[in-house]
């Protein structure tokens, strides 16, 4: 199941917050190979999961995470201005109803539906704070997997060629994206619309303290 939750909430889940965070370590650093921080527990955090960002997080049957993606407002610190702003060639993207994605992260051995309910989980987030656009860094593999998902980006800019490149792309919350996602997530829509009201409704989100 989906859960939405900020960074100060993450302590009421222990067995999830840590279970994300070395799943982070485990994609990133081990597989990937990217020059991130792993602390002495093997978690992986960097600067931004310090900017109260809101998580949204795949929880399997077992407490643990199986995948997540992390927003912040364009408003703010975020990685795309702060590291890849020559991937936007008309300028910073600042918006209120913008906010960027960041680490998306799929556990080990995840189910297969794991990475469209995730992305249902963003647009579901997306559409419950009226925003308009999600925006992000991806790597030209990444584009692959969001365009068989069902949700492709609009491309903003790309530095490098062919498999090598990274480009900066735009992801728009618009309510016909989900008849696309449902089906590839394996969600119906009334199990959908519980996330929602169980993570924004009534003030039920878990903020941070």
């Amino acid at each position: 199941m989906i859960r939405f939750l900020y960074a100060g909430g993450l302590n009421r889940y222990p067995r999830l917050r840590d279970s994300m965070f070395r799943d982070r370590a485990a994609q990133f650093a081990d597989r990937l190979g990217w020059e991130v921080h792993v602390d002495d527990t093997g978690a992986e955090r960097d600067a931004y999961d310090a900017e109260d960002p809101l998580y949204v997080i795949w929880e399997g049957p077992d407490g643990r995470h199986a995948g997540s993606m992390r927003f912040l407002p364009t408003t703010g610190r975020t990685m795309l201005s702060d590291h890849f702003a020559h991937l936007l060639p008309d300028g910073p993207v600042c918006s209120p109803r913008i906010w960027e994605c960041t680490r998306f992260c799929i556990a080990p051995g995840a189910a297969a539906h794991v990475p469209a309910a995730l992305l249902l989980g963003a647009l579901e987030m997306g559409l419950e704070l009226g925003l308009s656009h999600g925006v992000g860094v991806f790597d030209a593999r990444m584009l692959a997997v969001y365009r068989r998902l069902g949700w492709p980006p609009a491309p903003l800019g790309t530095a490098g060629p062919g498999r090598a490149a990274i480009s900066a792309g735009m992801w728009r919350f618009a309510p016909e994206v989900r008849p696309r996602l449902l089906p590839r997530a394996g969600i119906s829509p009334a199990v959908s619309r519980h996330w929602v009201e169980r993570g924004f409704g009534r003030g039920r989100l878990v903020l941070a303290a």
